[in-house]
């Protein structure tokens, strides 16, 4: 009702509307903490070796990581519980041995998968696939047979810790001598109804 005179050291005052909505002033962010947990970071901030397009390798190659290839590779790929990327540069001639495999590029060979093989439609494949779980995408161009039998796989991967990834084979049955045969006392090449015992040389002429 009754307005104050302002006075000369009176401080101004603010002239929004009482009740009027004012947006609230954003809190600054905490710094992060230094003991952080590593368990923060994405999971899939592992390290791949990449394979770059101008790298030829003809051989085995092993490793213990995740592989990128965008190279050429020929000859076997062991990879002990390992995801290997074929990328649409790659080019495979090689029999692969993996935990999941995705193909991007081209592979002629065949595919082991512990855990998945996944074919994308960029691929062109030509070679038999083992794995409990395979994906075709529509688009990719693949020549050749699927195995899907989980006992089958665990036959030709054997254990995960075997460096050996080829197929097991059995060991061949030794061939058994030949034995006489029981009761019988006729040297070899006697006639036959020849009496037992009977000397080879008188046996001749008796035949008939």
């Amino acid at each position: 009702m009754f307005e104050r005179t302002k006075k000369p050291g009176d401080a101004p005052q603010d002239s929004t509307t009482p009740g009027a909505y004012q947006a609230p002033v954003a809190a600054p962010e905490a710094a992060p903490r230094t003991g952080a947990s590593p368990s923060a970071t994405p999971s899939r901030a592992r390290v791949t070796a990449v394979i770059g397009p101008s790298i030829q390798i003809d051989g085995t190659l092993r490793g213990q990581e995740d592989l990128y290839v965008e190279g050429e590779v020929t000859g076997t790929i062991q990879l002990q519980n390992h995801t290997l990327t074929i990328g649409a540069q790659g080019k495979i001639k090689a029999d692969v041995y993996a935990h999941t495999v995705f193909v991007e590029g081209s592979m002629d060979g065949d595919l082991f998968g512990s855990e998945q093989v996944i074919v994308r439609k960029s691929a062109k494949m030509r070679g038999n696939i083992t794995s409990p779980r395979v994906t075709l995408e529509d688009g990719a161009a693949f020549k050749g047979s699927i195995e899907m039998d989980p006992e089958s796989v665990k036959n030709v991967l054997g254990s995960p810790g075997n460096a050996n990834r080829g197929p097991v084979s059995s060991a061949p049955r030794p061939v058994a001598s030949p034995q006489p045969v029981s009761g019988s006392g006729a040297p070899l090449g006697a006639p036959l109804g020849a009496p037992l015992g009977a000397p080879m040389g008188n046996m001749s002429g008796q035949s008939r």
